[in-house]
């Protein structure tokens, strides 16, 4: 410390003898704070109020076995497992067996989304052939018509299909699966080009003078770096098809075979007979497996979705 700092430091006598004090940093007045900072904390509890209310009202209503949406109105005012019970104990709406056709359909659907939307990627960013920026663009172009527009065509094609191969027509959960791959690449393929530009070429370059082939490279060097990518549209593909109901509700007509999302829906779809706390019992049990895949993705989601959307 120089000579020129001790003499400015208040020495232990003038502090006892009532000299200067040490300087306090002045606070800001509250109006400053706000319009700098405070409006965030502001948006950001009201936007976590608005995203946990539902989560509670759907909470308490399924531990609320009065079976109306008018009486749950109070939150936790009332706590008991009836709806639970209800649930699983109605042999005509097999919960348990929705709940692993859930499963099936969503671990299945997304892991060959993922391969097939890797291996796409890896085919545009990688290689150079002729109408490779057309394909990507009309990949994208296509993304923006929802399956929904194609109920009708999705089912004469099934219907048809099931005279020649019942297992892929209209009933069985293969034949699901199939509609959703059909729809699997678009913005996941775009998504993942975007991701694999950003993994040096120059890695591929060394694979090959030491004699690797494009698989060799795919599977043993890309899949490697590119895992929070890959696990970024694993997740969004489990929970788009966990949610999805129009199409599965046209393909899967045995109730044996439904999804949860077709499922749960008879438990409202009757005027006279709804019975919402059931259903919200459901749609608890039905969150447990995307929160549980999203808690184990957590920490590749964030680096895989700002990569993705802003290399291309």
């Amino acid at each position: 410390m120089s000579e020129a700092q001790v003499r400015t430091l208040p020495s232990i006598e003038q502090a006892h003898d009532g000299g200067p004090a040490p300087l306090v940093p002045k606070r800001r007045p509250f109006g400053v704070w706000f319009k700098d900072k405070g409006w965030r904390h502001a948006v950001g509890i009201v936007t976590t109020i608005f995203a946990v209310f539902p989560l509670l009202y759907v909470l308490s209503a399924a531990l609320d076995s009065n079976g109306t949406l008018v009486g749950s109105n109070g939150l936790f005012s009332r706590f008991d497992t009836g709806n639970f019970t209800a649930l699983f104990s109605d042999p005509s709406r097999p919960f348990g067996r929705w709940f692993l056709n859930t499963l099936v359909v969503g671990l299945v659907t997304s892991a060959a989304t993922v391969f097939l939307g890797a291996m796409a990627a890896y085919a545009f960013s990688r290689m150079r052939f002729k109408g490779r920026r057309v394909g990507l663009l009309t990949l994208l172009l296509l993304q923006m018509f929802p399956q929904l527009l194609a109920v009708v065509a999705i089912f004469l094609l099934l219907s048809g299909i099931s005279q020649v191969i019942p297992a892929l027509g209209l009933g069985s959960q293969l034949g699901l699966i199939m509609v959703y791959l059909g729809g699997a690449l678009g913005v996941n393929t775009y998504l993942m080009y975007g991701f694999f530009n950003t993994v040096p070429q120059s890695l591929d370059e060394a694979a090959k003078i030491d004699g690797a082939s494009h698989v060799q490279i795919f599977f043993g060097i890309i899949l490697r770096l590119v895992t929070p990518i890959l696990a970024v549209v694993g997740l969004l593909a489990f929970i788009g098809i966990s949610s999805e109901f129009v199409i599965a509700s046209v393909v899967l007509t045995d109730p044996d075979s439904q999804t949860l999302a077709v499922g749960l829906y008879s438990y409202v779809a009757q005027q006279r007979s709804e019975n919402w706390g059931v259903f919200a019992a459901g749609a608890v049990i039905a969150a447990i497996p995307v929160m549980a895949l999203f808690l184990f993705l957590q920490k590749y989601i964030v680096s895989g979705l700002t990569a993705g959307s802003v290399k291309g």
